[in-house]
């Protein structure tokens, strides 16, 4: 029987209220299809914040909420009304295999594989080499490893992975070298900067593309790294010119140990073949025409197949994740078909926002949110409102859909205060290496930095892009 905190308590009680509350209250401009929607909104929110259940099992819940009570084929609208056209279940469901869902399925079978037969250790020696021993560089290399990494698998496992890379460093660093805290703090840093790259880097990517996919507005995988590879190099490089700021090296050299070989065998040189076919699909997208998520069914098939990967690495992979980036996108299917999202659009005065504006509100109200909820859930909250704003007119004609949920998803993984903003950080902090003022500090001048080069980036460059 699970114990459940205060915290936990009073986030149940919240959810419950909130869910059911919907139901005995008369909202002008809302349908009644908008009012369960509203409650269903409300348990999400609360449940994603609070956690009295894990946030994946929340997603599966919001999809069963839904299907029961928002389908036709559910307890309530088995035919349409004058306000509402309810759909098939499936809609709902299947989101648990919608493309999206599929191409995340596909980055998790390589990180898997890679992590298995070595690769990303042998790749983390072969790029750490060029950067020598003077321990600025040997940081920039660690960022530079860490967020090539990150663009194709989880940031999570990348971060994992690196911080065995770096502990040995940090052991033979005299403790009153800052540098120690610089070298703990590049990883996570790094690793959340560049799952940015990639639409399978982070989830908050494939929330973005998944909701755009729902408008029929299709980003190719080597048009996000058009769009997200820029900023993604400029960010990291002012982190690491913050880290030796903050936290100024007084070590004079490191030796790193640089020994190691390539796995040969049959498995691995397949994995090799598989992993740079798959990423070369992924970047020529545009130009072959073929989707991501098929491309992404390519090493989930072939590795399988050839047991390259076994049931008990299937079984590892985390499915969590795509269970809760499902949940995201049913979300916006049903906020969006209630008139729920419409209706929360429309009760705020976005003509008095100009286009500037509403770009910095959005991405400081991305990192601000992301700092306390998952990133994940932040961009699910927000980006079908930005859907709402744009299929309902009300922010005008210099709105661009495409270019507000890019800053959502951008900004969401800037953010990097605490330690609950983003499982890399998390990590970090475990090692004990640094305290969390340490990681507020060097956090909230990266978030402040973020805004300012996301509203540059969506005014100056991807407008000039996405033509």
């Amino acid at each position: 029987m699970t114990t459940f905190t205060k915290k936990q308590w009073i986030g149940l009680a919240l959810g419950l209220i909130g869910l059911i509350a919907p139901f005995f209250f008369n909202i002008e401009g809302l349908s009644e299809a908008g009012h369960i929607g509203l409650g269903i909104f409300f348990l999400a929110a609360v449940f994603w914040m609070l956690e009295p259940v894990p946030i994946y099992a929340t997603s599966v819940l919001v999809i069963f909420l839904q299907i029961l009570l928002l389908s036709k084929e559910g307890l309530i609208f088995s035919t349409p009304t004058d306000f509402y056209n309810p759909d098939s279940y499936t809609a709902f469901i299947g989101t648990l295999a919608s493309p999206i869902i599929i191409l995340f399925l596909g980055g998790f079978v390589l990180a898997d594989a890679a992590v298995k037969y070595n690769l990303d250790r042998n790749l983390t020696r072969i790029l750490l080499k060029p950067f020598g021993d003077k321990p600025k560089y040997i940081v920039l290399g660690l960022m530079v490893v860490t967020a090539l990494l990150s663009a194709f698998m989880s940031n999570t496992a990348t971060t994992a992975m690196m911080m065995t890379v770096i502990i040995p460093i940090i052991a033979r660093i005299d403790k009153s070298d800052p540098l120690r805290i610089g070298l703990a703090l590049c990883i996570p840093f790094a690793a959340n900067i560049g799952g940015m790259a990639t639409p399978i880097g982070t989830p908050p990517n494939a929330v973005v593309i998944g909701t755009l996919s729902n408008q029929g507005i299709n980003i190719p995988f080597g048009d996000w790294m058009i769009l997200a590879t820029p900023l993604v190099i400029i960010v990291l490089f002012l982190t690491w010119l913050l880290l030796l700021f903050m936290f100024k090296p007084s070590t004079e050299s490191i030796q790193l140990d640089m020994s190691g070989r390539f796995n040969t065998s049959g498995n691995a040189v397949l994995l090799y073949l598989v992993f740079a076919v798959t990423v070369l699909l992924w970047v020529s997208e545009s130009l072959h025409g073929m989707k991501s998520a098929i491309i992404a069914l390519i090493p989930v098939v072939v590795l399988s197949v050839t047991k390259v990967i076994t049931k008990e690495d299937i079984r590892k992979l985390p499915w969590e994740v795509l269970w809760l980036v499902a949940g995201g996108i049913s979300l916006g299917i049903s906020m969006k078909n209630t008139g729920l999202a419409e209706w929360i659009v429309t009760s705020i005065e976005w003509t008095s926002f100009g286009t500037i504006t509403m770009i910095v509100a959005f991405s400081a109200v991305a990192i601000i949110m992301s700092n306390f909820l998952s990133n994940t859930v932040t961009a699910t909250l927000l980006i079908p409102l930005a859907v709402s704003l744009a299929t309902s007119g009300i922010a005008g004609e210099g709105f661009n859909l495409i270019i507000i949920s890019v800053v959502i998803g951008m900004s969401a993984s800037l953010a990097m205060v605490l330690p609950i903003s983003t499982p890399p950080n998390a990590i970090a902090i475990s090692t004990g290496t640094l305290e969390t003022k340490n990681m507020a500090k060097a956090g909230f001048v990266i978030g402040v930095f973020g805004i300012a080069l996301v509203t540059l980036y969506a005014i100056f460059y991807w407008p000039i892009m996405l033509n």
